[in-house]
């Protein structure tokens, strides 16, 4: 098994390593005495101070790391529901791809299909040490991952428990692919998008399948959470994000997560029906948030930035390049964010829509260097500029209200040869209260100015139940509006105040 995970992905993909330690987790938390619960790990003597002299039922003993912690693998394939308890002297690891359940198919009915559900207690640190180390949650599976904002989840990398990672550290383990049931738009046979048989292989691993016909399907929770330092390529165009989200369904709770550091994208989202609110992406190199083939939903409370002026693609991808009439057709709503873009790279853009993507953007603050475009939408065909047709699933033209840019010398940037410049002007003039010259007067880099304030705000919530009506634009109204304090973790990228504990320190929990 652990030759099997220091493979290439390649050779060894997500679902083809058999686990040898399933079970539930059934440990207490430590009560200072050394003793032994059900199963026959034993808690922390001494009352947290110091490695715990053992690791729960359910892991493998890998020995101390960092003085203080016993280092208790995860590895192969969880089959039964476990739970990680936030244990004194505990630390989690990941060793290979690590699947929860074994996929039971678009339709629930797969052969061999098993259910599953990982459950990870507030406070807990989970690591990895290396790209081929990723938790996969398979279709009818779920991870509960559910911490507080004092005491969030922390998934990150071995550097980072030893305390060598830096503000520049990035790539240094996966990250988590949730998959669900819910429809996509680009199958891997000749079958109707959005069916229960429509279903292709997620990025970043070589087998992991995911898509349905399930709109509300559930993969579980995750509250309060961050991810540090993940991201890995096992080809180029095929990589693993900080989080990654294939064909999740509305069921499933995303909110109060950080993604840092990430090598490729902060969040990819590949079809499905999730919802997500309260997001903070720092210092991923690709882009902070990626939606494609077929993804409906709703996004809002977006904080974003980039690390520095080398780092950083777009703040926003949204396409099914290739496959641009595909159905289901994508269709994004965005409101209240707070994108800064600091990369100088010639040829980016804040925001980028292409291959057919409907996309909504509402309450927002992009502020980007000189030389970066703010707004480029791609038309291949005009599929993404087109009057709406019901018969292709297209809501016409992208949306844009409220929404203000500062600092680009080029607004707005078309493909030349489907859409111009002016086109892409015309999209944004066409909503209220846009304005593609305005000058930023944020605080602390997102917090909202009296510029911001200023800007009359869209009524988020006109656009679905899930959306908070605000009165102000941005992912942030003034200093006290401190959403995003204590569960998330500082940088040179962004700092969100002395109760947020410093991304490069190993977590103290």
């Amino acid at each position: 098994m652990l030759g099997c995970a220091a493979m290439a992905l390649s050779a060894c993909g997500a679902d083809d390593i058999a686990s040898p330690g399933e079970g539930t987790i059934v440990t207490p938390p430590g009560n200072g005495g050394g003793t032994t619960p059900p199963g026959g790990g034993t808690t922390n003597p001494g009352g947290g101070t110091g490695p715990a002299a053992n690791c729960p039922t359910g892991t493998i003993d890998r020995g101390i790391i960092a003085t203080n912690w016993r280092n208790c693998e995860l590895s192969g394939r969880i089959s039964s529901d476990l739970t990680l308890q936030n244990l004194p002297g505990v630390r989690y690891s990941l060793s290979g791809p690590v699947n929860v359940g074994t996929d039971v198919g678009g339709d629930g009915n797969a052969s061999g299909g098993q259910r599953a559900t990982l459950t990870i207690q507030a406070g807990t640190v989970i690591f990895a040490s290396q790209g081929n180390d990723y938790l996969v949650v398979n279709r009818g599976s779920k991870l509960n991952a559910i911490g507080t904002p004092v005491s969030p989840i922390v998934f990150t990398a071995r550097a980072n428990i030893e305390g060598t990672t830096t503000d520049s550290s990035q790539g240094l383990w996966g990250g988590i692919v949730l998959l669900g049931r819910a429809p996509i738009s680009d199958c891997n046979t000749a079958v109707a998008g959005g069916s229960a048989q429509c279903q292709n292989v997620v990025e970043g691993t070589t087998s992991s399948l995911y898509g349905g016909a399930t709109a509300e399907d559930s993969s579980g929770s995750l509250q309060y959470v961050q991810i540090r330092y993940s991201g890995f390529a096992i080809a180029p165009g095929n990589e693993l994000q900080g989080l990654t989200l294939g064909g999740v369904g509305s069921g499933t709770t995303l909110d109060h997560l950080q993604i840092h550091n990430s090598s490729d994208d902060g969040i990819e989202i590949f079809g499905g029906r999730p919802n997500l609110k309260y997001l903070v992406v720092t210092g991923a190199d690709d882009d902070a948030l990626d939606t494609d083939l077929g993804y409906k939903g709703f996004i809002q409370f977006v904080i974003a930035a980039q690390r520095d002026a080398t780092n950083g693609d777009s703040m926003v991808e949204a396409d099914s390049n290739g496959n641009e009439d595909a159905l289901p057709r994508q269709n994004t709503r965005l409101a209240n964010f707070t994108f800064i873009q600091r990369s100088t790279v010639q040829g980016l853009n804040a925001m980028l829509l292409r291959g057919g993507t409907d996309y909504t953007a509402v309450n927002g603050v992009v502020v980007t260097p000189q030389g970066t475009a703010c707004l480029d939408i791609d038309a291949t065909n005009g599929t993404t500029i087109r009057n709406p047709d019901q018969a292709l699933d297209d809501a016409g033209r992208p949306v844009f209200n409220s929404v203000v840019f500062s600092g680009c010398a080029t607004p707005f940037r078309g493909d030349d040869n489907n859409v111009s410049g002016t086109d892409v002007a015309a999209v944004f003039n066409a909503g209220s209260n846009n304005n593609s010259a305005f000058t930023s007067s944020l605080t602390n880099v997102f917090v909202d100015g009296a510029s911001e304030r200023a800007v009359s705000a869209f009524n988020a919530a006109s656009l679905g139940a899930f959306f908070t009506n605000t009165s102000y634009i941005g992912a942030v109204r003034d200093s006290a509006d401190t959403w995003y304090a204590n569960w998330t973790c500082n940088s040179v990228t962004l700092n969100f105040g002395s109760a947020s504990a410093n991304c490069a320190a190993a977590p103290a929990n």
